[in-house]
């Protein structure tokens, strides 16, 4: 009786630790979206986001955005993902999102320009590795 006691306990604190890691890297790559979203938004003409907590909300506005097109269309919707489809998605999403996010800016050919840098930086710097 006391070794399932064991076992259950050491479960649970695998669950935890999981769960604790999951969240830690949630917040780890949402704190690298906003940087890159801060380069590409300095980097970018007709693409602009103004202020810390704009940055964090379009972070999380974006990564939803992408979450639930990757979810409902089973398309990656990262700039690159899926090569010239999954680059336009990027940019849909990212022209989408400015009506969703106070004190961010994205006219077409902005949301095209930050796609292609977004892409390019994630490239380098992959967010999803994390």
């Amino acid at each position: 009786m006391s070794d399932n006691n064991d076992n259950r306990e050491q479960h649970e604190d695998v669950r935890t630790t999981n769960n604790n890691n999951n969240l830690m890297r949630w917040v780890g790559r949402l704190a690298l979206f906003a940087i890159i979203l801060a380069i590409t938004s300095f980097l970018t003409p007709g693409f602009s986001i103004r202020g810390f907590w704009t940055f964090i909300v379009a972070s999380v506005v974006i990564t939803a955005l992408d979450y639930l097109v990757e979810s409902f269309m089973k398309v990656d919707a990262s700039p690159f993902g899926k090569g010239f489809k999954g680059f336009i998605i990027s940019a849909i999403i990212i022209y989408v999102a400015q009506y969703l996010v106070p004190n961010m800016h994205a006219s077409i050919i902005g949301a095209l320009l930050a796609a292609l840098v977004i892409g390019v930086i994630d490239a380098i710097i992959p967010t999803r590795a994390m």
